[in-house]
């Protein structure tokens, strides 16, 4: 995943208009053929992010350039293998190879770090992590039956799994952390949370974009909400934010009922994972549960028109295969809103990937 993709302005701000066309410009374009083996070889450097990740190669790298050798013995590795995949990594810009094969850290690498404001070592490690990458592997049967190919692959849903699976349930929490590091500071820049004075975040994870935005906004105070087991792992990250003491922790199960009386009720990455019927279940909870004139306020991608690039158009094969969930247009969040009683108000394009999706009760 490029991390090209969160700088500048969102790519999907045409999406807001239905009407407009795009198309591609074969300017300068590869050979098919070659163009076809770089897609194709995309999952190997995926797998080496994954490795460096995992190894924690950039943060080994971060007080100037190390052998390999030393790589090796400082990650318990062997050498020969490592350099092969550092070296491949090398030839795509992400670290460099020196004389004597030494690796030094690049731009591109600096977001491999653990302790860096934008990091994505936990989303390559998520991505790369095997009980992730076999989901992967059977892409064909959610295309045949139209069923998440997670379930095939462990007999059960994605959030069940974790449930039952810690270890990868902190692997998952991580990576969606970092997203929502990602995202948070461009959701504050783009949208005005002035006049709201009880923010509900829904499945909000660790509570990552929630303080961000109790921090950017003094006067409001928050309730996270999620599943108990990701409540327990939350407090800790909370208790390090200078909001802390606006933060109120509820557990519970958002297709049952979520947390009353909120002013807006906000959500990031979460209706992209369910089909059509459970996220008008969550919808509609959601609109029972909040002050009249509140808000339901959806971080997402936008699926937009045309054939260009689209981070959005990707990310929904993984809720394709992962949850069973789907990207959706702007036209399929107003109609999803109707059915669930609320009118789309706007869309809030951010400096990010994402949107801000805002609607009220119909």
């Amino acid at each position: 995943m490029s991390t090209a993709v969160f700088e500048g302005e969102n790519p999907n701000n045409h999406s807001v208009n239905l009407g407009e066309q795009s198309s591609v410009s074969t300017e300068a374009s590869p050979p098919p053929a070659a163009f076809l083996t770089q897609i194709l070889l995309g999952s190997l450097a995926s797998q080496t992010l994954y490795v460096a990740a995992k190894l924690g190669i950039a943060d080994h790298l971060v007080d100037g350039p190390k052998s390999v050798e030393d790589l090796a013995k400082a990650t318990d590795t062997d050498a020969p293998s490592l350099y092969r995949v550092l070296r491949a990594l090398a030839s795509l810009g992400v670290f460099t190879e020196q004389d004597g094969r030494k690796f030094a850290l690049t731009p591109t690498a600096e977001p491999l770090r653990s302790d860096v404001p934008d990091s994505l070592r936990d989303v390559a490690i998520f991505w790369g992590e095997d009980w992730h990458w076999d989901v992967w592997g059977k892409i064909l049967y959610s295309v045949r039956t139209g069923k998440s190919a997670w379930g095939q692959t462990h007999g059960e849903e994605v959030f069940s799994f974790f449930e039952k699976n810690p270890e990868a349930a902190q692997v998952f929490n991580r990576a969606m952390s970092s997203f929502s590091s990602v995202a948070t500071a461009a959701v504050i820049e783009a949208y005005d949370f002035g006049g709201i004075e009880t923010l509900v975040d829904i499945a909000g994870g660790h509570g990552r974009m929630l303080t961000g935005i109790l921090e950017a906004n003094p006067k409001v105070r928050g309730v996270l909400f999620d599943l108990p087991h990701v409540i327990a792992g939350a407090r800790e990250q909370v208790a390090a934010s200078k909001a802390a003491e606006r933060v109120e922790f509820v557990d519970g199960d958002f297709f049952a009922e979520v947390p009353e009386g909120g002013d807006a009720y906000i959500m990031k990455h979460i209706i992209h994972d369910w089909d059509d019927e459970r996220a008008l279940t969550i919808l509609k909870n959601i609109k029972r549960a909040m002050k009249p004139g509140g808000r339901v306020l959806l971080v997402e991608a936008i699926i937009a028109d045309g054939n260009n690039q689209d981070f959005g158009k990707l990310l929904d094969i993984e809720m394709l295969v992962s949850p069973g969930g789907k990207e959706r247009t702007a036209n399929e969040y107003r109609e999803l809103f109707a059915r669930a009683g609320l009118n789309m108000t706007r869309i809030v394009p951010t400096k990010s990937p994402y949107s801000v999706i805002e609607a009220v009760a119909a």
